[in-house]
This record gives structure tokens, sequence and C-alpha cells, in this order.
């Protein structure tokens, strides 16, 4: 099951980068739990989904696009969830992703519970 798992994750996660590609502030918020959280160093945290689309509504509008994720690594914690770390990078700024806890819902999607990155310029 931990195989589903994470293939449910990295589909997920292309997801996310998918909307964000696209300028789809609202796509990147519904890849994350109602209620989820995101530690965006040095930005500050955002909570819930209002917040972190306001968050990626801003990014992009300022003209951020094109982010892939560099050697990402993801380790499944059990039969519901799993986190995903790595590098990335877009056109006008890079970084790392510390943690990325996906949690797979009752429908079978999975969704962000916690996402922490740091921008590194």
């Amino acid at each position: 099951m931990t195989d589903r798992v994470v293939e449910l994750v990295n589909a997920a996660s292309e997801r996310w980068q998918a909307f964000f590609n696209a300028g789809d502030a609202t796509g990147c918020a519904s890849c994350y739990e109602a209620d989820a959280k995101m530690v965006a160093a040095p930005f500050g945290t955002f909570t819930g989904r209002e917040q972190i689309e306001q968050f990626w509504s801003k990014l992009i509008s300022d003209g951020y696009a094109d982010v892939e994720y560099i050697d990402r690594k993801t380790e499944a914690l059990d039969d519901t969830s799993a986190v995903i770390s790595a590098g990335w990078r877009m056109n006008k700024a890079h970084g790392v992703i510390t943690r990325e806890l996906w949690v797979i819902q009752e429908n079978g999607d999975a969704l962000l519970r916690e996402d922490h990155f740091q921008a590194q310029g």
C-alpha cells in the first residue's frame, strides 16, 4: 500500500505544479486541506486555504512562474500519508522544500496538510 501512497502523492504534487505553472492560485489552494499550514520562509506562516491562496495569488501576480522540483524524494510514512522533500527553481527564485506532508483523504485524493519551504533568491 505504501507504493500506492507514493504514487498518489507524486501525482497530487504534479497537479499542484501544473496549477502553479498555469497561473491558477485557486487550483494551487485546492491541493491543500481546509486548515492546512504553510510555512514559507522568509515570507511567513499561512493557515487555511484562503490565506494560502492569497499567498500564491500574489506570487503569481508578481510574475513568478515555471516551478520545477529538483531531486524530489517521496517517503511514505504509513498507508495514508507521505512526505516530499526537494529542491525547487522557477523563473525568479529557487529554494528548498523541507517538508510537504500529503495525506490521503476519504475520497482517495492526496492533499497537503503541511507545506514547509524556503526561498533562496
